[in-house]
């Protein structure tokens, strides 16, 4: 269980406070006033409300609305959902004309100045949870109750936002969240009311399973997802995907993992969330960890300038500012195009994997042009509605994740258990195995901290399973025998695509969702509106004190989680022997060698260890299987004469057949503590290796090359 809203702010224009002629914004009121224990209040949540400045302007302007992310030293994302509204007031420039106090320098005798002016304020909901639709709807709420002059309080609206907790995941609505009304017991103190709140019937808790009511007249039914290791998209991705277009999302998506600069730019906030967003809801299983900053206010567009990548947003006001970023990927939401320098080379992904994903992604978004040049086309052919659209595409990058990763579980290594986990990825057997030593993207890919933290979270043998590790366990043959045939994998997609829709939409749309919206008369911008009142910070505070007291005393809410051994699918060795993939063994093992030349240049003798080990191993499971075949199969005596003896050798020597049984051949590593018998080892691969192993320091690769 989760609070929905860990902080109620109400933010101003500052008139007191202008820095070289530029307004500024200050906290007006919030609540609670002290900090969460759990959940630091964020500094600087005043620049993100109007990133591209305060400033007053000479009309009444429509609210607007979006949610902008910040992440605290804990690397903690805070979801900050602004709900932004205009008020009129006196133009303090003329007041200070008329005072003889005005600042020559800061303004302009050819502006007209008007009497009345209009200043932003906005309503904030600080929040850990990513719920979109749920804060737009209580902030409209609020500012529905304050505009139509509705009779409950707004510190009762307040109250219950601050104190409704809702389960993380599970799918189940049960809110045990201290949600009041002022319907049932308008007579009431508020203490006493308050209380009635808190106890209420088993008709009352029923009706709560799915909905949660700030007392206003309002039921909101909140889909929390079944499994919250899934990213929730609502329609964000197949929105980017109308915007930019396939060929330019692909783009974004290697540059993404390949660790580039990545810069969204558009008129639209909420926008450039949804399509930040969007691209983090594609890399799924991977998770991004550079700096990730949906809105950038102007003031800070400082950070663009940094040598570490990042996912930034910013308004296309500044796009003047950005043209002089020599090593940023700059797409624009707007225009639908994406601009790479010339300096930067993104690397793509492996063939055929690039044909194949572009092909499902044109059957998801353009469904018609399978049939453009039929002569009988079907009567009617529509793609899926957005949302379901939206999990289609997802489905085709999960699909896609499946063919890279298939077989990673056999290349993990696990060095320790307890107290954490600590697990290795061995890169140069996965990319060895799958013949993909050469390619550019999936070694970066590899190389990046997105998969090191794929390899932390998904490494543990025991843990809670997902979608993506069924998909990659017990799905890959299915997926290799579909991925020639388009209609196969298309009818895979939906299938995946219906499963995200479930885990993100536990149940369908209920009708007794109902949430007030402003009157027609209100919203006219002609018309004058009160300021928004000073809340009542001790009403507040008394709804979150109940709230935290009841839940003190209430019994703690344990989540089963349903762990299991995770399985590892088929053998690495299996799936690329299917496909008919499997390079020469030569070719593998000199790049191997080739790796750990190249280690020991660079004094990094761990490394190096390594992969000579895997080669010596490879090459005594080869000579064993070998000579077991050989064994089994009896060979009849040859009538030709027997061999020379060796040159130099003398007279009388045993062969190395009769010199050594079949279990008596050691094997020396080179630069290894310790020797290994290995059963029908011919002794002169034995004796070379021991020679080699014996000889001065340079002989190391040697050693490690005279086994190919």
């Amino acid at each position: 269980m989760a609070r929905l809203a860990d902080y109620f702010v109400v933010v101003g224009y500052d008139l007191d406070n202008r820095v070289e002629g530029e307004g500024q914004g200050r906290i007006l009121q919030r609540f609670p006033e002290k900090d969460w224990e759990d959940s630091p209040f964020p500094q600087g949540i005043e620049l993100f409300c109007q990133p591209s400045g305060w400033q007053l302007v000479p009309e009444r302007q429509q609210a607007s609305f979006f949610v902008a992310v910040l992440t605290d030293i804990n690397s903690d994302r805070h979801y900050c959902a602004c709900f932004t509204f205009w008020e009129g007031l006196d133009n303090p420039q003329l007041k200070k004309t008329e005072t003889g106090d005005a600042d020559e320098a800061d303004e302009e005798p050819t502006v007209v100045q008007t009497a009345k002016v209009f200043a932003p304020k906005s309503l904030v909901v600080v929040s850990r949870l990513d719920y979109t639709e749920a804060f737009r709807n209580c902030l409209g709420l609020i500012y529905t109750v304050h505009v139509d002059s509705l009779s409950t309080p707004l510190e009762t609206v307040i109250g219950n936002l601050l104190t409704c907790v809702i389960p993380i995941a599970g799918g189940s609505q049960i809110d045990e969240s201290p949600v009041c009304s002022l319907d049932k017991v308008p007579q009431s103190p508020a203490c006493d009311w308050l209380l009635a709140c808190l106890q209420r019937g088993p008709e009352q808790r029923e009706d709560s399973l799915r909905t949660i009511t700030l007392g206003a007249g309002d039921r909101q039914v909140i889909q929390t997802p079944i499994n919250d290791s899934l990213p929730v998209s609502g329609s964000s991705v197949a929105q980017l995907f109308r915007q930019l277009g396939i060929v330019n999302v692909l783009y974004l998506f290697c540059a993404a993992l390949t660790e580039h600069k990545i810069l969204f730019l558009s008129s639209s906030y909420q926008r450039l969330t949804d399509a930040c967003r969007g691209l983090l809801a594609i890399m799924f299983p991977l998770q991004y960890s550079f700096t990730y900053v949906p809105i950038l206010p102007g003031k800070l567009l400082e950070v663009l300038s940094t040598p570490t990548p990042f996912i930034i947003g910013v308004n296309s006001f500044f796009r003047s500012e950005t043209q002089e970023l020599l090593d940023v990927i700059i797409a624009d939401l707007d225009g639908g195009t994406v601009t790479i320098p010339e300096c930067l080379h993104i690397s793509l992904l492996p063939e055929p994997l690039l044909q194949q994903t572009q092909t499902a992604l044109s059957m998801v978004l353009d469904p018609e042009l399978e049939f453009a040049d039929q002569a009988f086309p079907p009567q009617s052919i529509q793609p899926s509605a957005l949302k379901i659209q939206d999990k289609e595409i997802r489905a085709v990058f999960l699909w896609l994740f499946a063919q890279l990763f298939q077989g990673y579980r056999w290349c993990l290594h696990i060095i320790r258990i307890h107290p954490e986990p600590v697990i290795r990825f061995h890169k140069a057997a996965f990319l060895g195995q799958r013949s993909l030593t050469e390619d550019d993207f999936l070694m970066k890919v590899l190389d990046g901290m997105a998969f090191a933290g794929f390899v932390s979270e998904r490494g543990p043998p025991y843990r809670a399973t997902d979608l993506f590790d069924d998909l990659v366990a017990n799905q890959v043959e299915r997926i290799r025998q579909e991925e020639a045939c388009p209609h196969k994998v298309m009818n895979h997609v939906k299938e995946l695509a219906e499963q995200l829709f479930k885990n993100e939409n536990p149940y369908p749309a209920v009708a007794m969702h109902k949430v007030q919206r402003p009157s027609e008369n209100s919203q006219n911008t002609g018309k004058s509106q009160t300021p928004f009142p000073v809340l009542d910070d001790v009403a507040v505070q008394l709804f979150i004190d109940h709230a935290v007291a009841k839940l003190k005393t209430a019994p703690p809410v344990v989540k089963a989680e349903l762990k299991s051994m995770v399985p590892s699918g088929p053998l690495l060795g299996d799936i690329v022997d299917r496909n008919g993939n499997v390079m020469a063994n030569s070719a593998r093992r000199l790049e191997v060698v080739r790796n750990c030349i190249t280690y020991i240049f660079e004094n990094k003798m761990l490394e190096a260890k390594k992969n000579s080990v895997v080669v010596i191993f490879r090459f005594i499971r080869d000579r064993v299987a070998g000579a077991a075949d050989s064994a089994e199969t009896p060979r009849r005596p040859s009538p030709q004469t027997p061999p020379p003896a060796p040159p130099g050798g003398a007279q009388g020597v045993p062969r190395p057949a009769e010199r050594h049984g079949p279990s008596s051949v050691s094997l020396a590593v080179p630069w290894a503590s310790s020797r290994w018998d290995v059963p029908g080892t011919p002794p002169e691969e034995a004796s070379g290796i021991d020679a080699r192993a014996s000889s001065t320091g340079s002989s190391r690769c040697g050693g490690a090359a005279a086994l190919l």
